[in-house]
């Protein structure tokens, strides 16, 4: 088969600034749109900002429901929940307002119930899913985020937890864009320092690893458009987000954990965020995401500081930064200068820098931002051990949506010494 010779860009209407969630209401008249479903974090709904989305449906005299059954790091069983709401509800758009797991279950209630499938899995992706596109525009969605990481609000990506399998996954497409992000710096202001650390290790993620995929052109030709995945490998024009996502973490992330009253470090994070989502959502990301949501979906008994939830948890960004360290150590090789020139953009000195360098230098630059940021020392402080490497393995062989854009392949075996370098990093 031949490899494609082309890259799509597409991401949702961006609109960035302080104040700009009092404008949703104009935005769903200017639409069109009557009735609205509204998901929202049930911690954010008696809070400023789901007041004020509230108020600015009532003032646009929009009809609304308010769904707010929605869980950190949703299920199976939790998008199913909202695909039903939405179903029942006969809503002509939908506002999300929370972090990714909110907007992600908005994404979910849309698109299931603008296309139903004739099972759930028909669109989840392959192999544990069925991978079908979807086959037409699905209906507004404003995305309103409330944390600084998951560039859900720019992607095309859904991810959940399959609780019977103990493994996530998700759903991805280009028409799960939301319509418009709005991205108001004012609506981080809640968020937790402990969230804010996680969410924002979760953006030099994306970036890093949208950067360091593999070129758009080594991936296999689609039959047609609508085939071309929404993760289509490094590019151009992602690159270029990418690498200002990575600049503005290093300025900013310390900063905006330390002090929550920071809005300029606050508001930088939130633009970083919203960027990288562009980069990643149209490049992807590769092994320390496939790895991390085997390590989130398999976790027995972790409660991080900073969450309020009874069930064990391992948060997204955590789950993998965890991975990084080892991942870019064994991928380096592949492509030394995109290696180098990602750690100089989170603030590392490469002035002497030769290209057998590379890993280690960039490895040692995600190392300080773990523990400057309290991240766990490794996969064992989360609760894992040596014994749990081959279930970690097992669940992550399958996320061929991101694992496949690994500049490096990454065998069972390889897998198996990446997660052992991860139990203990430093």
């Amino acid at each position: 088969m031949a490899n494609d010779t082309a890259f799509q860009i597409s991401t949702s209407n961006l609109r960035f600034g302080t104040g700009v969630t009092r404008e949703v209401g104009h935005d769903l008249i200017d639409l069109g749109v009557q009735r609205v479903m509204i998901v929202i974090d049930p911690a954010i709904r008696s809070l400023s900002t789901g007041v004020i989305v509230l108020e600015a449906l009532d003032a646009a005299k929009r009809d609304y429901v308010v769904y707010d059954l929605v869980e950190v790091e949703p299920t199976d069983a939790s998008f199913k929940a909202a695909a039903k709401f939405a179903t029942d509800g006969g809503f002509d758009a939908f506002v999300a307002v929370g972090g990714g797991s909110t907007i992600d279950t908005a994404k979910a209630a849309n698109l299931y119930s603008s296309c139903p499938p004739a099972d759930f899995f028909d669109y989840v992706n392959a192999p544990i899913g069925r991978g079908q596109p979807v086959p037409r525009p699905i209906k507004p969605l404003i995305a309103i985020p409330t944390t600084a990481g998951t560039g859900s609000e720019t992607t095309g990506v859904a991810i959940f937890d399959w609780v019977e399998k103990k493994v996530k996954t998700g759903i991805a497409h280009r028409y799960l864009r939301p319509t418009l992000g709005i991205v108001d710096p004012d609506n981080t202001r809640t968020q937790p320092s402990a969230v804010a650390a996680s969410a924002g290790l979760d953006v030099l993620s994306h970036a890093l690893e949208s950067y360091t995929a593999i070129p758009f052109t080594q991936r296999p030709m689609p039959a047609r458009p609508l085939e071309r995945p929404a993760y289509q490998g490094s590019n151009p024009v992602s690159d270029i987000w990418a690498i200002r996502a990575l600049e503005m973490v290093a300025d900013f992330l310390p900063r905006a954990v330390r002090d929550p009253g920071d809005d300029e470090a606050r508001a930088q994070m939130a633009l970083a965020a919203a960027m990288a989502g562009i980069g990643f959502g149209n490049a992807g990301v590769h092994l320390p995401h496939g790895m991390s949501y085997p390590v989130a979906g398999k976790v027995r008994d972790f409660h991080p500081a900073g969450y309020q939830t009874a069930h064990s948890l391992v948060p997204h960004g955590m789950s993998v930064i965890l991975n990084t360290p080892a991942v870019v150590r064994f991928t380096a090789s592949t492509c030394p200068d995109r290696h180098l020139r990602a750690a100089a953009a989170l603030g590392a000195d490469v002035s002497r820098a030769k290209s057998g360098d590379a890993g280690k230098i960039l490895s040692d630059r995600v190392v300080y931002f773990m523990q400057t940021l309290g991240m766990p020392n490794g996969l064992r402080e989360v609760g894992y051990t040596s014994a749990d490497i081959p279930d970690l393995v097992a669940g992550t062989l399958p996320q061929h949506r991101v694992t496949k854009l690994s500049p490096r392949p990454a065998s069972p075996e390889d897998l198996a010494l990446l997660f052992e370098e991860s139990m203990v990093i430093w």
